[in-house]
């Protein structure tokens, strides 16, 4: 039985396991499904807090701002200029929450993926699947927030459209990359570092102000930023102003997805199978 195991193990240290998935990846969002229905709210706790800087700093402080400088120089209206942005937002939490303490707690503690291994599910269906839930919980968020935007009055253009799927892009960037740092962490204690990355992307990565009001060194700090690329995305997409430069931005997060499944796969690996 051991000589059967260790070819297996050799090939997921030197490929990564996420191209070697068996298609059973859908399993485990199956699961999590059943998990999860009978505590819904959890789910939509994430959903709240964007939408309450919408209500009150998008619509009070709104108010006092009136109109700022939105993508392309145009003017929009302060709600209009925040709303794309909180929707990115909305994505991240989704996908970081669900992809940073919950896998932490099944692979550290319950031990959830050794169970799961016993199956014919692998760690590449393991590593896909529980990227694949985090990105539903995020679509979910932000289904659900652009709603709120379009009954608002705050999508101002039929591009809006693509910014579901944009925020999809989102949500695999963050949810991709969130499992990557897990697999690194070793005690509640990291999860500081979370939040400590998720705090100033929040805050500064041009939500609240137009990124011209930054210092010139600040505002490319900024523009190297995971966060940015989402909001400038969506901001372009609800407004109307489309142009080349926001397939750079969709391009940005892809290639970010992809780094975060190769290097979440092959941690998975060496967690798991060693």
């Amino acid at each position: 039985m051991a000589t059967t195991h260790q070819p297996a193990t050799l090939i997921a240290r030197v490929a990564p396991p996420g191209l070697l998935g068996s298609g059973r990846a859908r399993r485990l969002v199956e699961r999590n499904l059943m998990v999860y229905k009978h505590t819904w709210l959890i789910i939509f706790s994430g959903f709240f807090e964007p939408l309450f800087y919408l209500l009150s700093i998008g619509v009070g402080i709104g108010k006092l701002v009136g109109h700022v400088t939105g993508p392309g120089g145009h003017a929009i209206d302060y709600r209009a200029f925040v709303a794309p942005a909180l929707l990115a937002a909305s994505a991240m939490n989704g996908a970081v929450y669900e992809s940073t303490m919950n896998i932490f707690f099944k692979l550290k503690y319950a031990h959830t993926y050794d169970a799961i291994l016993a199956t014919p599910v692998g760690v590449g269906d393991v590593a896909l699947g529980e990227i694949a839930w985090s990105l539903f919980r995020g679509v979910l968020y932000s289904t659900g927030f652009l709603i709120v935007m379009a009954a608002l009055g705050d999508v101002l253009s039929w591009w809006a459209i693509l910014a579901l799927p944009a925020a999809v892009l989102i949500g695999f960037g963050f949810a991709s990359i969130g499992m990557a740092c897990t697999t690194f962490m070793r005690s509640w204690q990291d999860f500081d570092f979370v939040q400590l990355a998720i705090l100033p992307l929040f805050l500064f990565s041009s939500t609240f102000y137009p990124l011209a009001t930054y210092p010139r060194w600040l505002q490319w700090v900024v523009e190297c930023t995971p966060l940015f690329q989402g909001v400038a995305l969506l901001r372009g997409l609800t407004t109307g102003t489309v142009d080349w430069g926001l397939a750079g931005h969709a391009l940005y997060l892809v290639l970010m997805g992809v780094v975060g499944v190769s290097v979440s796969s092959r941690r998975m690996a060496r967690l798991l199978l060693t």
